[in-house]
């Protein structure tokens, strides 16, 4: 009985992936890391009116709080890191 080869090179992988092949038995996912996701914890104070409106917004969306704070920060800062056109300024038609 021949055993499933487990170490192929790179030119092989990239073979069997363009052709749709099941690749995973060639990957050790034991060491698989998700880049800029490791978390950081971080301590903000919030005024009570504030906490009681996202507790709220949570309980209606029917998640946590810390969920729904992460979701609208992630929208903020994805919001400002898109650039910004102004609309052209058009000058006064000549009559």
């Amino acid at each position: 009985m021949k055993s499933k080869k487990r170490w192929i090179d790179a030119a092989e992988l990239d073979a069997k992936f363009d052709a749709g092949e099941d690749i995973t038995p060639y990957l050790d996912f034991s060491t698989a890391r998700r880049p800029n996701l490791d978390s950081m914890r971080v301590n903000v104070d919030f005024p009570q009116w504030m906490v009681k409106a996202l507790d709220q917004e949570a309980d209606r969306v029917g998640v946590t709080r810390q969920s729904i704070i992460k979701v609208w920060l992630a929208e903020r800062l994805a919001a400002a890191a898109k650039p910004v056109i102004a609309p052209r300024r058009r000058g006064k038609a000549s009559r």
